[in-house]
């Protein structure tokens, strides 16, 4: 697994190209589907609309739990380089 890491790191470029391209196809199916039977307005009349509201409900969620991470419930990244404290230490 490491090396298929890798060797993506190593090609990252063609990576992203071939992603982005992806993306374009996908993006580019969804304007061939048939709205006529869709069930809300958005659908029926945003391109594209079940792919921006995917985007936005995980840019959403990433955001809350980084906040939500923020506040106090996340570990300090130095969790294990600290030294104990006189009150923390073992007897």
């Amino acid at each position: 697994m490491t090396t298929l890491i890798a060797y993506l790191q190593a090609r990252l470029k063609t990576v992203v190209t071939i992603c982005l391209a992806l993306l374009a196809v996908i993006a580019a199916t969804s304007l061939l589907i048939d709205t006529h039977h869709a069930h809300t307005w958005a659908e029926q009349h945003v391109p594209f609309f079940w792919s921006l509201f995917g985007f936005v409900a995980a840019a959403l969620i990433i955001g809350a739990a980084r906040w939500f991470g923020g506040s106090g419930i996340q570990a300090p990244t130095d969790v294990y380089d600290r030294t104990l404290l006189p009150c923390e230490e073992e007897e």
